[in-house]
């Protein structure tokens, strides 16, 4: 079986649609597929999707808020205060393209592994409560190595 890894670095809303096209794609076509989210892609997993103050001490529930869950995903240029991923949005929906949280829930369908970064979770305060409960497990570096060996491996 071909295998496909993605590291999800960046919480960019157009770096996560490409992410999540890829995973999904791939998986529809019978790979196995794994992502490994951490630093600023675990925003994308969080299970409130709007801005709260998350994580443990003061620092990391500030960082908690202005992250802000799906619904505040940023564009990695062009942002406008917020706008450009709901103008994307509304784009997508009306050219019949999947939206960010419809590729996330077709990755889910397709069992693409989502592996959240023990490291990354330990800085910012956070607990696997705070995550989507897809989530399969909590893990570190030498981990999803062992998970990802044998296949492609993409740094998103």
């Amino acid at each position: 079986m071909k295998k496909l890894s993605i590291i999800c670095f960046s919480g960019d809303f157009d770096k996560a649609v490409a992410a999540f096209t890829l995973a999904s794609g791939s998986a529809a076509v019978n790979y196995e597929v794994n992502m490994f989210f951490t630093f600023w892609g675990l925003n994308l997993l969080k299970s409130r999707r709007g801005r709260t103050f998350s994580g443990k001490g003061l620092a990391a529930r500030g960082f908690g808020y202005l992250q802000g869950g799906l619904k505040n995903v940023p564009m990695s240029r062009l942002n406008f205060t917020g706008a450009s991923p709901k103008i994307m949005r509304r784009l997508m929906k009306k050219r019949n393209v999947a939206t960010l949280e419809e590729l996330i829930d077709a990755s889910k369908a397709l069992r693409v592994g989502f592996y959240a970064c023990e490291m990354s979770m330990n800085i910012l305060g956070l607990s696997k409560d705070d995550f989507d409960p897809y989530v399969q497990e909590v893990i570190g570096v030498s981990k999803f190595l062992e998970i990802s060996e044998g296949g492609e491996t993409l740094f998103i």
